[in-house]
């Protein structure tokens, strides 16, 4: 056991060791500034050199962050904050922007619905669309009236996007979607072939449930119209009573094809069955009564 005077040599020993570890961190300009900007006397400062060069480092690597996945701090998404207290520091780990915006994105995606479509869907955003394309300007200019009306009684049309393969038209719809979810209003967004063969697979068991809430939700997308094989059924007793609903209560409703309305307006005709271009071209005036059409031709994004 340690007598009191070796204990007291120990104690001076590590006292001086913190000072000369405190002393040799201060030749470093970051660590000099940080503790300047702290306000905090350096006999409280010599005892917290490790953790304030921890804070540095940490800041450093957010600086040069690769990515949240791979983000190399102690705790992934988080950085060390520095607390003064009357007598000493703390320290306490808050989210990193990265973390912040996927928590944001997480809290808000609860609003949407995205049915049989790339998961990375949810995440499309405004700031990353390319806003410069000539052919995309109209569009942009009609999201931000679309955004700033649409807390309005009387709902702003939605849109009828179609052009070639590939040039984005789902991405531009989803990132609106998704700041209106931030808004908290829910939306869906169907890849709608694939909904019609899942819808037609759920009888006897959730049909009801699904068909109205596609029927009935505030947002709604209708992705690849046109894209289906088109039957008696899937015209006259699914899509022509969502879109009839969703005129008479004025539901915002978009639709992505790769056919003009014209266009789609002879492939609804077509069926087993025969030929009705009547019920192909009520379906029509339903969505022209519900959308404004726009032309995306551009580029193919999908390479």
């Amino acid at each position: 056991m340690m007598t009191a005077q070796e204990l007291f040599k120990l104690s001076k020993k590590d006292k001086n060791q913190l000072e000369q570890n405190y002393i040799d961190a201060l030749q470093d300009r970051e660590f000099h500034e940080l503790v300047d900007s702290l306000n905090v006397s350096s006999d409280i400062l010599k005892n917290y050199t490790s953790l304030l060069k921890d804070v540095i480092k940490e800041k450093k690597n957010c600086k040069n962050c690769p990515s949240l996945e791979k983000c190399p701090n102690k705790v992934k998404g988080y950085i060390e904050q520095i607390i003064v207290l009357e007598k000493g520091l703390n320290f306490a780990y808050v989210n990193c922007p990265l973390e912040k915006e996927r928590l944001k994105n997480s809290a808000h995606q609860k609003w949407m619905m995205v049915y049989d479509m790339p998961k990375e869907i949810k995440r499309a955003s405004l700031n990353d669309v390319y806003k410069t394309a000539k052919n995309r300007i109209p569009i942009i200019k009609y999201f931000k009236t679309f955004l700033d009306d649409y807390q309005n009684i009387d709902k702003p049309k939605g849109i009828y996007l179609h052009g070639s393969f590939g040039s984005g038209k789902t991405y531009l719809i989803a990132a609106l979607f998704n700041e209106l979810a931030k808004k908290e209003v829910r939306s869906a967004m169907v890849y709608f072939p694939e909904f019609l063969r899942e819808l037609k697979a759920s009888f006897g068991t959730d049909f009801k449930e699904r068909f109205d809430y596609i029927k009935e939700v505030p947002l709604l997308l209708l992705d690849d119209i046109g894209a289906e094989n088109v039957t008696s059924w899937s015209r006259d007793e699914i899509l022509g009573p969502i879109l009839q609903y969703r005129m008479e209560e004025g539901l915002s409703t978009f639709f992505t094809s790769n056919l003009t309305l014209e266009e789609l307006e002879v492939n609804l005709a077509s069926t087993k069955s025969g030929n009705d271009s009547l019920k192909a071209r009520r379906i029509i005036e339903r969505i022209r009564q519900l959308t404004v059409d726009y032309p995306l031709i551009g580029e193919n994004f999908r390479r």
